[in-house]
């Protein structure tokens, strides 16, 4: 299963970005979709997550200034990150889940100066 992750990018604080992912459709329509980060030396973290009813979850510090959208017609799902900071700065990875399986997207950079 291929995750199309794009979209990330270096930006400065408080700047905007917004990260696209899109999967098969026979996966889209029924799995959780949802995005992860990983910084330099921290474990992978939940961002939001939204399931394929359009329930969305976020977490953490970035709830508030991160939202997760999909698309339906497009088999996409979006992160828009709104006012990011440096410690934002991580690979951001797109994650489709139902149950015990679990696919993921190859990650892409954000990176976030002061």
């Amino acid at each position: 299963v291929q995750l199309q992750a794009s979209g990330g990018g270096l930006v400065q604080a408080g700047e905007s970005l917004r990260l696209s992912c899109a999967a098969p459709s026979v996966i889209f329509r029924v799995y959780t979709m949802g995005w992860y980060r990983q910084g330099l030396g921290k474990e992978r973290e939940l961002v939001a997550a939204v399931t394929s009813a359009d329930t969305t979850d976020s977490t953490g510090p970035m709830k508030g200034r991160f939202s997760i959208s999909r698309d339906n017609a497009k088999n996409t799902i979006y992160l828009q990150m709104n006012n990011l900071k440096p410690e934002d700065t991580a690979v951001y990875y797109c994650n489709a889940r139902w149950g015990d399986k679990s696919f993921w997207g190859q990650g892409t950079q954000v990176t976030v100066s002061s």
